[in-house]
């Protein structure tokens, strides 16, 4: 049987059934528009998979243009996790809000190139730095949502790796990087006559850790910060200033950096994966999503400074899965569906890792993580 010769959903669905002697009632009943997903978000579509969405909040954020109170959409079969996340949010709207920054640092594609030879190789590095301007006029024609931002290149014996920035708008945009690409990718190897050996040549790099994402960023840089009072420690958190830091000291710190990790933090994958998910962004990119850093101090005072820093967060607000149901009304709850407002989506997926950190790393400083996931996880049960 050739799934591909099936032309409706059901039908697919229907005689992969039979061919399998079983049925997939429930992955059949959906509310998405299968003609258009089949056509734009998955090949084969034999139907959907559910999974439930809590929220978390309200969450007041102090950004870069946005000064309100969000709730935030989470996706995920992990009980305990939107509880976990919501009890954040409370300590930081109850401590004044997070203050939040973003920068757009735009999408990467990295070709890797064979010149035959170290001195070949050093006339494809000059070329590139001599003929930015060519390469923005080249590219950019491939759309007008994307803008050629810069070029950074490596050599290694005959072989060139070079990394292009696009500004993709409020699109995350590797579609768009990957066509333009292409274009440029044609007139290096007219121009220099050296061999493109592939158009994506890890040197992006796109949905694997890697510290050059976390040193040069990727999609979106964006941090967010929060003091949290003495009395929401005490009476929300149950755990005290000194008690938190010396949790986040060994466990981001030092254990981070005993394990060889790539990201200092304590769970930022397990929100981003959530929101993905919820607001129809990739969920692949939640690799790079789960690089960056958690601050903590003790201020004088006895209150709690804690940070968060995504170094590479790639999301958007137009394309993709957003343009599905289900993900739309999720990126409507936040405010953030169509064009323009993929910072603002940004600064929040910061704030909701911010609460999220806050909420685990309190639980483990007074203990009662497995307590936690015992009666909202129902483990054991």
């Amino acid at each position: 049987m050739d799934l591909r010769d099936f032309l409706d959903i059901n039908e697919r669905r229907k005689a992969l059934e039979k061919t399998l002697n079983t049925n997939f009632d429930h992955i059949g009943e959906h509310c998405l528009n299968g003609e258009i997903a089949s056509k734009k978000n998955c090949e084969n579509m034999i139907g959907a998979t559910q999974i439930p969405i809590g929220v978390a909040g309200p969450l007041k954020i102090l950004g870069d243009g946005l000064s309100e109170d969000s709730y935030v959409p989470l996706a995920t079969t992990e009980g305990a996790l939107v509880a976990s996340v919501n009890r954040g949010c409370k300590a930081i709207t109850q401590s004044g809000g997070a203050n939040v920054l973003f920068h757009r640092v735009g999408a990467t594609r990295g070709p890797v190139f064979y010149t035959g030879s170290v001195k070949k190789s050093n006339q494809l590095y000059y070329w590139i730095k001599e003929n930015q301007k060519k390469l923005a006029d080249i590219s950019e024609k491939t759309s007008k949502h994307l803008k050629f931002k810069k070029a950074q290149v490596r050599t290694q014996g005959a072989y060139v790796f070079i990394r292009f920035y696009f500004d993709t708008q409020d699109a995350m945009g590797m579609n768009m990087a990957t066509i333009a690409t292409e274009n440029l990718v044609r007139l290096i190897e007219k121009e220099i006559e050296v061999k493109c050996i592939s158009v994506a040549g890890n040197f992006d790099i796109d949905k694997k850790p890697s510290w050059l994402n976390f040193i040069n960023n990727r999609g979106f840089k964006v941090w967010a910060e929060v003091v949290l009072t003495r009395k929401v420690l005490k009476e929300l958190l149950k755990t005290t200033a000194q008690e938190f830091f010396e949790v986040w000291l060994t466990k981001c710190m030092l254990g981070s950096a005993m394990s060889g990790s790539l990201g200092f933090n304590a769970q930022y994958a397990n929100i981003i994966a959530a929101i993905f998910i919820a607001t129809g962004q990739d969920p692949a990119h939640v690799v790079e999503g789960s690089l960056g850093i958690t601050t903590a101090k003790v201020l004088k005072s006895g209150s709690l400074y804690v940070s968060i820093y995504l170094p590479a967060l790639m999301v958007g607000t137009v394309g993709g899965g957003t343009d599905l149901e289900t993900q739309k009304e999720a990126l409507m709850m936040l405010g953030v569906l169509g064009n323009g407002k993929s910072g603002k989506f940004a600064q929040i997926v910061g704030a909701g890792v911010l609460a999220g950190e806050i909420s685990l790393l309190a639980s483990l400083s007074e203990g009662s993580l497995g307590k936690a996931h015992q009666s909202l996880g129902r483990l054991g049960k």
